[in-house]
């Protein structure tokens, strides 16, 4: 057995186990130990199981941040099961589309979403619901207080044959642990889904080898600035994320540390935890930096106690870097990886990041930066595509052979993922990003699948063709613009219909701010569609119109 073939839980476990008593979670004001979240996690363990739950079956975890979502993500693994974190701000047409795909037969879901997963039900193969709320784990006094001020979103949730309560399960059950023979190098820890090039979404996998190899790499990477027992994370990431799992897990709660879990991030909200729990470490996209600056009541919070702040999902702007630094001073370091491989670069603790690089590669990615033609090498210090591999990635997606093969390739037989991200490398072996593939749009942190909001609009009776692109916008990195095609003699079709049928069935950050209509797009000889040639016509004229 090799350093890393164990469960994801089981460092977790040794952090039980050296801090019982010691708070794990803070959750709108609520305090959780280590020892209280284990048993929940047993109890929703035996949960799972006695309701069918075996080896490899689906759990979908359709929450925002709560400790319902760690207690189900890790009570699923726990009895070797795969848990398939999506975002609950998801529509039917989505989550029908990925229940279906990952074969989840289960969905821990809010109160606030349960009407989506009852209308999709019966086009699924769901066989049980479990429904929870945003305060399942709260004293019942401050239930009562949310519910007579209305501070509490709520759904309407109703009991059914094969629908069940979160708080009733775990009552029932006791907090015991299946004896279950889990391979870490063969189990799947997780399915997380990210946009696919062909207007689906793929699934990411990675085994529970491949998932604890990543946390520990994160854990090393603080060695000597993130202590043991004494920070308390600021969790604003949305947790359906990776990125945003390897860190509550790498740097948090394996070592003893504290999550404030942030259920919507509200930048006063956030502001406030911050100087209420004496937040030590934060982490958001650019996006939110800028938020924070810009927010006139920043001043009247107290963020002393910020010792390292990182930013991920998209370049940090300059102008950001320099007045985040210049007004709390602590610089922000960079972070920059992907669903499909985890971590890639970060910027060094031990030194000043450097404004404008994302950082240096982890000792465990081996990278290649090469002509996107030709997959050749390029020469030091120019542009090209960026191509990782590591011992521990996965290989491919799950149940998608062609998305594998167009974004997988092998060389010297070796299999290596192609990020579709441009970049350079400085004789340093500071890297900085170039660009994007002309298919993915950065908004607000998100990545966006041009493809698949094209897929959605032509989906639409009267559309037969429609291009999407990203135009640059410094508040939130790039604003979607979608062009449009429509049949001879469609007659009464506008933006607002579009928009409404986008906004059924997409999430809200993948919906177009512009709509604009054409007679015809450019296609290649072959019928490719040339977005990038769009894209660029888009950024010439937005820019002659300043």
């Amino acid at each position: 057995m090799g350093a890393y073939d164990e469960l994801v839980i089981s460092a977790f476990d040794r952090a039980c186990e050296r801090y019982p008593d010691k708070t794990a979670i803070i959750y709108v004001g609520e305090k959780f130990s280590y020892s209280k979240i284990r048993e929940l996690i047993d109890r929703f363990a035996s949960a799972l199981y006695d309701l069918g739950v075996k080896d490899n079956d689906k759990v979908m975890l359709y929450i925002p941040n709560c400790p319902q979502f760690l207690i189900g993500y890790l009570a699923a693994q726990q009895i070797g099961a795969i848990p398939v974190p999506i975002s609950p701000i998801y529509t039917p047409t989505q989550i029908t589309y990925l229940i279906n795909d990952s074969g989840a037969e289960t969905v821990l879901c809010q109160d606030t979403n349960f009407r989506y997963i009852k209308e999709v039900f019966p086009e699924t193969c769901l066989k049980r619901a479990i429904i929870t709320t945003y305060v399942d784990l709260l004293p019942m006094y401050k239930r009562v207080i949310g519910a007579l001020f209305d501070k509490v979103p709520g759904g309407v949730a109703e009991k059914g044959e094969d629908i069940y309560f979160f708080k009733d399960v775990i009552r029932k059950y006791p907090p015991t642990q299946p004896s279950l023979n889990i391979d870490p190098r063969e189990h799947l820890s997780y399915i997380l889904y990210t946009g696919g090039t062909t207007g689906f979404p793929k699934g990411c996998i990675s085994t529970h080898t491949g998932m604890v190899s990543f946390i520990d790499e994160i854990r090393k990477l603080g060695e000597g600035y993130i202590s043991d027992g004494e920070d308390v994370f600021i969790m604003v990431n949305p947790l359906f994320h990776q990125m945003a799992q390897g860190i509550i897990l790498g740097m948090i709660l394996n070592k003893g540390n504290v999550a404030v879990l942030m259920p919507i991030p509200q930048v006063d909200a956030i502001l406030d935890a911050i100087k209420i729990y004496k937040g030590t470490l934060f982490f958001g996209a650019p996006s939110l930096y800028r938020m924070i600056l810009e927010n006139d009541r920043v001043d009247l919070y107290d963020l002393s106690s910020l010792r390292y702040c990182w930013s991920g999902g998209d370049v940090l702007p300059n102008e950001v870097f320099n007045r985040w630094k210049k007004k709390f001073g602590v610089p922000i370091y960079q972070i920059y990886g992907s669903t499909e491989v985890g971590f890639i670069a970060m910027s060094p603790l031990d030194e000043e990041p450097i404004p404008g690089s994302i950082g240096r590669p982890l000792p465990s990615r081996e990278i290649k930066i090469v002509d996107p033609d030709t997959l050749e090498t390029v020469k030091p210090g120019t542009p090209g595509e960026l191509l990782v591999t590591s011992e521990y990635i996965s290989k491919g997606y799950w149940n998608k052979p062609e998305e594998t093969t167009s974004s997988y390739v092998k060389i010297h037989g070796r299999i290596w993922y192609r990020l579709k991200d441009y970049v350079r490398m400085d004789k340093d072996g500071q890297l900085y990003y170039i660009g994007r593939s002309a298919d993915l749009i950065e908004y607000r942190g998100y990545r966006v699948s041009c493809s698949e909001i094209e897929s959605v609009l032509q989906d639409h009776p009267t559309v037969v063709g429609a291009c999407v692109v990203g135009l640059p916008d410094p508040e939130v990195g790039e604003r979607i613009k979608a062009i449009v095609v429509l049949k001879v003699g469609a007659r009464g079709v506008g933006g607002a219909e579009l928009t409404k049928w986008c906004m059924e069935r997409l999430a809200p950050y993948k919906v177009p701010q512009y709509i604009e209509f054409r007679d015809m797009l450019p296609k290649s000889r072959v019928g490719k569609l040339l977005r990038r040639e769009i894209r660029d016509e888009e950024r010439r004229r937005k820019n002659a119109s300043r």
